[in-house]
């Protein structure tokens, strides 16, 4: 009865919706100054959004049909969940295919999310999102290219590939060579994404605030805040330019260290625009791709431990993030300023692109981040406590906030046996997490509502770069661990020199520093001993002895 009504009373928003949108749509086109874009806007926008009602109210009557009378925590119950879970995932893979654009965004962030969501959804989306998007036509990449830089691309570009190396969420991306003859991408809009984009957040706002008045505990109003306002932004193909700039230039002047081994391609300003963007070709290897780095004479370990360099150094020394570093835009290649050693390895380069999402944290925020993550690292459970404080999640909460972030159960967060965090996870770990996804997820929405969307950013991007070191290792990595606590630990002890003024105060933060070392130093003769352990484990018997 109740999924009958929910159907019913979903099936009436849909077609509230719609015919509002109709509405709406005819007195655009009254009144627009483009009345052919308009028109479109009106034919296109109801049909999007009958699409999203629909499935919306699809998968919550299967959920509620098919539940219907199972005892809680039962075998069939489980079973059965687990099969609406496959067929929910795969019609909200369809609808973000065939609507684009802001819903392949939203679709991405789900895949995210796997301390919220059901794993069914997290492969699903993960799989098919990231490497399967909507590609513009040829003929709508002339009219952006027109429109843009005034002319064909034949006419602006001495070639251009008619056919896309990539396709993205917002754009996608052509080679083409310049009049000078400089081999460079293109990447240019998808033409729906201004007409539709605001529009399409309307109505997924309207989705999810309505099924939240149904299902209290369905509260996904978050993800389409942050979406809200973070879309913008990257719409502007300029942000994005002047982001990758500012990126270099904080490697250089705050990260010397490693400013060689990190690389974003350089922009042609005078043939960019807000839609339409052309960079520098880029010949890399995509970071998951372990064979072909391997090819390169790069090794997949010093690939993760640059990515684990590279973002702590952002998040907390620079302030300033790339928040999208899945695997689409990642690049590898080897360090064009190194040579092969004797082993016939080289050094790798990290190369960024789509610099369109970055968050800047402010100085109290980056502090209170890098001593959380400092705590994490050395088991502190009352540096856990404050700093988790300080960011937002409260004292009850604290501990799901620390399970989250390191995606291990607290009793690996905080083992008295020793005085850091237990660096390996296992699958035991990745069970338990997703035993509790369910069993707190109350609690969970309730920390995500809490966070700063800053917070919950770095919280993406670090889901982003697990899933990345995964791909490259085929788990976890004690090193990269070990790194973020280094940088993190450098970045507190920065903030607190430059509080203390005093000499004594100094030389006291001085000595605090050489401790610190001290027992980074342990920590990784501890996790040499480990790597020399698993070396012998795995020899015949008759070699050890």
């Amino acid at each position: 009865m109740t999924a009958r009504y929910l159907w019913r009373a979903t099936k009436k928003l849909a077609l509230a919706a719609t015919a509002a949108s109709a509405g709406v749509g005819a007195a655009a086109i009254v009144t627009s100054d483009d009345p052919a874009t308009a028109l479109r806007l009106c034919t296109t926008v109801p049909v999007r959004l009958s699409r999203l009602s629909l499935t919306a109210a699809a998968i919550t009557f299967d959920y509620e049909y098919s539940l219907w009378g199972l005892p809680e925590d039962s075998i069939e119950r489980a079973r059965i969940k687990h099969e609406v879970h496959i067929r929910s995932a795969r019609k909200l893979e369809e609808l973000c295919f065939k609507n684009g654009g802001i819903y392949i965004k939203l679709g991405q962030h789900i895949g995210q999310l796997e301390y919220l969501v059901p794993q069914e959804y997290v492969q699903r989306m993960r799989e098919s999102l990231l490497n399967r998007c909507p590609v513009s036509s040829f003929d709508q990449v002339c009219e952006v290219v027109s429109k843009e830089l005034g002319g064909k691309p034949d006419e602006i570009f001495d070639e251009f590939d008619p056919v896309p190396i990539a396709s993205a969420s917002l754009a996608q991306v052509h080679i083409a060579r310049t009049h000078d003859g400089q081999k460079v991408a293109v990447k240019v809009q998808h033409t729906h994404m201004t007409d539709t984009a605001a529009a399409d957040y309307a109505t997924v706002e309207l989705i999810v605030n309505t099924l939240h008045r149904f299902f209290p505990t369905f509260d996904y109003r978050w993800l389409v805040d942050e979406v809200h306002e973070s879309l913008p932004k990257e719409l502007d193909f300029l942000v994005e330019a002047k982001n990758s700039v500012e990126c270099m230039d904080n490697f250089r002047k705050l990260s010397p260290h490693i400013a060689d081994y990190v690389y974003a391609p350089v922009v042609y300003w005078n043939l960019s625009t807000s839609k339409l963007l052309t960079m520098e070709f880029m010949d890399g290897v995509h970071i998951n791709d372990v064979k072909e780095i391997q090819k390169l004479g790069i090794q997949p370990n010093d690939v993760a431990k640059l990515v684990s360099q590279a973002f702590a150094e952002m998040m907390f020394k620079h302030g300033f993030v790339h928040c999208d570093p899945h695997a689409a835009n990642l690049l590898v290649r080897p360090l064009p300023s190194s040579r092969k050693n004797i082993l016939g390895k080289r050094k790798p380069q990290l190369i960024l692109l789509d610099h369109g999402l970055y968050k800047e944290l402010d100085l109290s925020t980056r502090t209170n981040y890098a001593a959380l993550w400092k705590s994490l690292i050395f088991s502190d459970a009352q540096g856990i406590k404050e700093n988790c404080v300080k960011l937002g999640a409260g004292e009850d909460l604290y501990a799901l906030f620390a399970g989250v972030l390191t995606m291990r159960p607290w009793n690996r967060v905080i083992d008295p046996a020793v005085d850091h965090l237990v660096l390996q996870g296992d699958d035991n770990d990745r069970s338990e997490l997703q035993m509790y996804a369910s069993q707190y997820f109350l609690q969970i929405t309730e920390l995500l509502r809490r966070l700063p969307r800053v917070i919950l950013l770095m919280m993406k991007t670090n889901d982003c770069l697990r899933a990345v070191n995964n791909s490259l290792l085929k788990g976890s990595s004690l090193e990269t661990f070990l790194i973020i606590g280094k940088v993190s630990s450098k970045a507190v002890m920065e903030a607190k020199f430059l509080q203390n003024k005093s000499v004594l105060s100094r030389i006291s933060l001085w000595l605090d520093e050489l401790l610190l070392e001290v027992r980074l130093i342990g920590m990784q003769m501890a996790l040499w001993l480990l790597q020399v352990r698993a070396a012998f484990s795995v020899l015949p018997k008759q070699c050890i002895a």
